[in-house]
């Protein structure tokens, strides 16, 4: 036997293991989203370093959240939605449904706000940049390829990490971060929402549809359980890490002065980054990551809605279908996608509306990861549902911080 055919197996492992990443790490960058990076920057803005703990941990939650996801695609070979509707009822899957096409509105809205918020940041007008972002989206999903469509959205999605060269230019002091984060005022009701925004900008319904609904598309077996997994967990780490340096960025440039500071628009955080960044720099670094970051989850929030709608009423989906095969699918997916970028084009560029979104987010969680829960222990087969310490842990943490989430909302709404 030759030494090639020695390493010839393991070769081959290791390049189908590559293969068969996409939807974990494709979903984790759409999570952070432009929603994510305004909510992320006004954080850092009101409160300095305070709420990173939050941030960070959220990640073991988020992964736990994602993984039994990947366990129902995988080991079911069935969408989220469709799962619902076989174990619970179509009632119960309608109203997960408006959940998503509630959710996915609201961080379309957001994406496209980004992409007119950095179009102006140049001087070129939205009635522009959003009808060039639509068709730009159009054409990546209409390809009928699921690999061509992940290889494109992972390449746009890889501006995002612009966001830790900017953080790293900002200089944060680390020994005062720990000191802030030793004294949280969770009696502020302000700050109460501002986390609950946090909670809501990190678990997106839309996540969940999308990478079950991807995985099964993708016809993974048990063998890719494993990558699956390793995948979904390095997504988590990275998102999580992607938004809290905008977090950083923001707060070491805006909160540095012991005061807490409001934003009105994208421009307006470039901006302020600019000011450590050097003008040029910073603007095209902050652009390329928020544009990025926008369009990548466009695609992938629409992508949710447009399999989440089919699995609920039964039409077929797939992106190997060509959209004259699937027009349900391709249909429900350019009506969202045209139809929030006019949306936008109405109305003005406010933070606020990226960080109430979020919040929406946080209230319909809950909802989401109950149901998701619930199919873990009832469809899967028995030797791979969630059980003992591991069921109780994902359980107890996911009702800690759906509390957290739905208190912190509405104490922020009332005052």
């Amino acid at each position: 036997m030759s030494g090639a055919s020695l390493f010839k197996p393991k070769a081959s492992s290791n390049l189908r293991w590559l293969a068969l990443w996409g939807p974990g790490l494709l979903v984790m960058l759409a999570d952070c989203d432009a929603g994510n990076v305004v909510t992320a920057a006004q954080a850092g803005a009101q409160w300095g370093l305070q709420l990173l703990v939050v941030l960070l941990g959220l990640i073991p939650l988020l992964y736990m959240v994602q993984e039994l996801t990947v366990r129902l695609g995988i080991f079911t070979g069935r969408g989220h939605g469709e799962l619902i509707r076989a174990n619970f009822g179509a009632v119960w899957a309608w109203i997960s449904a408006a959940g998503l096409v509630i959710a996915v509105l609201g961080s379309l809205v957001t994406e496209f706000t980004g992409v007119a918020g950095v179009g102006e940041m140049y001087g070129v007008s939205r009635s522009i940049t959003l009808p060039l972002a639509v068709l730009a989206l159009i054409a990546v999903v209409s390809t009928g390829s699921h690999k061509r469509v992940d290889k494109v959205a992972m390449f746009i999605g890889a501006f995002e990490l612009t966001f830790f060269v900017v953080a790293w230019k900002a200089h944060p002091d680390i020994p005062d971060a720990f000191r802030q984060m030793k004294s949280l005022p969770f009696g502020n009701s302000q700050f109460a929402y501002m986390a609950a925004a946090l909670i809501g900008a990190t678990f997106n319904p839309w996540m969940v549809f999308y990478q079950q609904a991807a995985v099964a598309d993708k016809k993974l077996s048990a063998q890719d359980y494993g990558a699956a997994r390793t995948e979904t967990a390095f997504g988590a780490i990275l998102t999580q890490s992607l938004t809290a340096a905008v977090l950083v960025a923001a707060a070491t440039t805006l909160a540095g002065d012991g005061k807490s500071h409001t934003l009105d628009s994208v421009g307006e955080i470039s901006n302020a980054l600019a000011t450590v960044v050097g003008p040029q720099a910073g603007r095209v670094l902050f652009s390329a990551g928020v544009l990025g970051a926008s369009m990548v989850a466009a695609i992938v929030c629409s992508l949710s809605l447009a399999w989440g709608l089919g699995e609920v009423a039964g039409y077929k989906r797939s992106l190997e279908d060509r959209p004259t095969g699937a027009p349900w699918f391709y249909g429900v997916y350019v009506a969202s996608v045209a139809g929030s970028a006019y949306l936008v084009w109405l109305a003005p560029n406010l933070v606020s509306l990226n960080v109430a979104a979020q919040v929406v987010n946080a209230l319909m969680l809950p909802l989401v990861v109950g149901l998701l829960i619930a199919l873990s222990v009832t469809s899967l087969p028995e030797a791979h549902r969630p059980r003992g310490i591991y069921l109780w842990l994902v359980s107890g943490v996911a009702a800690l911080v759906s509390a957290a989430g739905l208190v912190g909302a509405v104490w922020g709404l009332m005052s």
